[in-house]
């Protein structure tokens, strides 16, 4: 009888096991990396340097040797966080992206893409649109079921488009970043947040090699649904450079309040007022559940305009209040709190975009006392 209840104890715990648990976080090492570390010219390593050290070392190669390791090592040049620009966007380059700045691809698995919209290389400012859930190389340019307001690209297309119609002259990059693997609809994956703490270390790597040899530079970083969550996690580890941190749809952020992200980014919350995100409980145990929703009061984001935005996917759609209130954070002028609501009336993007242009950008030595960190 006794080994009954064992057998059955055992058998309630598997499943309980199996959903909760201590979050993982298992960093991917790029498609080649194998025969990165045997080439005998001493690369760096592939995982452990840092895009500094990266950057470094191709700063003191030869051009034509730099070509030459590109030519063979196209899967780790490609994806590499510190490689130069031209290079990885030469070894990105492939029929159906011909023509594009592709600044990383990994066809393995659900694959990994990264597409920059501007000038990269001297580019002030960057924009990082972190995707979610079911995103995938496969419908990085399609979005979900073919419906095109999911799609990363079209997405990063519109914000490049909102920040260039508010300051043609804005030496603004956007970047979609789906350099990570979003879980595969929402099941067990979707709640927890393995794949978030993964992508995070990606987001990390892939920030300090913007800065690398950029320490100007200023980024800014906008986390959709799940990618929400990434950016949470990074947060406390993202270079002093990122000025902000926005999520919308989102699901929580991984912590109780902005104060537990750590960093010192200002953080902004927005929500569809029927996105179906604001159902969710708010609450995280034992590794499941994203925690309190951002744009609950009690967690201390900046309010993000959505008043008049539509169901789970619309943030990006032209003329809302939200994508304008994006624009202007990447080129860098402050979205005034008290304008539009999280939820509420929505604010006219025009009139936003007209009160904000003249705004000048807040000092970064505020932005404590803003958060409260």
């Amino acid at each position: 009888m006794s080994r009954l209840w064992i057998v059955t104890a055992v058998l309630l715990a598997l499943p309980a096991v199996w959903l909760f648990g201590p979050t993982e976080a298992i960093a991917t090492a790029p498609a080649g990396a194998a025969a990165w570390r045997a080439d005998p010219r001493g690369l760096p390593d592939p995982t452990t340097a840092s895009p500094a050290q990266v950057a470094a070392f191709f700063a003191a190669l030869p051009p034509a040797e730099a070509d030459r390791m590109a030519r063979d090592h196209p899967g780790v040049i490609g994806n590499l966080d510190g490689v130069p620009l031209r290079l990885r966007y030469a070894a990105n380059r492939s029929g159906e992206f011909a023509g594009r700045q592709i600044m990383a691809l990994d066809r393995r698995g659900d694959g990994r893409i990264v597409e920059v919209l501007g000038d990269l290389a001297t580019a002030r400012r960057v924009a990082i649109l972190i995707p979610g859930v079911d995103d995938t190389l496969a419908n990085f340019d399609t979005g979900l079921g073919h419906v095109e307001r999911r799609a990363p690209a079209w997405q990063a297309k519109q914000l490049y488009q909102r920040i260039r119609a508010a300051e043609p002259a804005a030496r603004v990059a956007v970047i979609a970043w789906l350099g990570y693997d979003p879980p595969e609809g929402v099941r067990r994956a979707a709640l927890r947040e393995d794949r978030a703490a993964a992508g995070a270390l990606a987001l990390e790597r892939f920030a300090d090699g913007l800065v690398a040899d950029r320490p100007d530079r200023e980024i800014v970083v906008i986390g959709h649904s799940y990618g929400s969550i990434v950016a949470g996690r990074a947060a406390a580890h993202l270079p002093e450079q990122v000025t902000d941190i926005v999520a919308i749809g989102s699901p929580g952020m991984g912590v109780g309040d902005r104060a537990a992200l750590g960093g010192g980014a200002r953080v902004w919350a927005g929500s569809a007022p029927d996105d179906w995100t604001r159902k969710l409980p708010g609450i995280r145990v034992f590794g499941l559940g994203h925690g309190r929703l951002p744009i609950d009061p009690a967690f201390g984001a900046l309010p993000l305009p959505a008043g008049d935005v539509t169901g789970h996917d619309g943030y990006f759609e032209a003329d809302t209040s939200a994508l304008a209130a994006m624009a202007q954070i990447s080129i860098g002028t402050p979205v005034p709190a008290a304008v539009g609501g999280v939820s509420g009336g929505a604010a006219n993007p025009d009139q936003l975009a007209t009160s904000l242009s003249g705004a000048a950008a807040e000092p970064r030595s505020s932005r404590g006392r803003l958060l409260g960190a």
